[in-house]
């Protein structure tokens, strides 16, 4: 099975401003530049927004301080808000994605199996509202690439009715 590497349909744009999201700190990162009169440190923050209700987004903040990196990356992750596809409290389908060297694997689950994920994928898939899936992080661990991965994973799937309804044209309204 191929990686996804980058969406496949323009993602119609989520309004975000009647919904309550709940934000999830994934990463903070010291980040030091050294400069000639010495060094410069700024902080790096990495967001998970979501409403439970199939969507989310993720959003990375710089700044010198803790609390207004937080802030920027919510903001920034507010911005990017997707829309997921659920099948019950599971995925549809299996989607494997990659960006740059980390790799996703989301596989459907059966009811009860609960998040199985660690670090950044399961900060995704929950703050989503996925109740029931499988995950396994390949490639590198960083967190910024593995969220943005889970992100493209979960952007890629698709319904299967609404798919079969596609394929068939305008004229594909029959019952299913």
């Amino acid at each position: 099975m191929k990686a996804d590497t980058k969406m496949h349909t323009v993602m119609p744009r989520v309004d975000t401003s009647d919904m309550e999201f709940t934000e999830k700190l994934v990463s903070l990162d010291r980040v030091t530049k050294v400069v000639k009169g010495g060094k410069n440190m700024h902080f790096r923050a990495l967001v998970v927004v979501g409403d439970g209700k199939g969507h989310v987004g993720v959003g990375l903040g710089k700044a010198r301080e803790v609390p207004e990196a937080i802030r920027k990356a919510g903001v920034s992750a507010k911005k990017s808000v997707i829309s997921v596809v659920f099948k019950d409290k599971t995925i549809p389908h299996e989607s494997f994605s990659k960006f740059g060297a980390a790799r996703v694997l989301l596989k459907p689950a059966p009811p009860g199996t609960g998040v199985i994920a660690g670090g950044g994928v399961r900060a995704v898939v929950e703050a989503a509202g996925v109740r029931d899936i499988l995950t396994k992080s390949l490639g590198c661990a960083n967190p910024v690439n593995v969220t943005r991965a889970t992100i493209l994973a979960l952007a890629n799937l698709r319904d299967f009715k609404e798919s079969i309804k596609r394929r068939k044209g305008p004229q594909g309204d029959e019952e299913i």
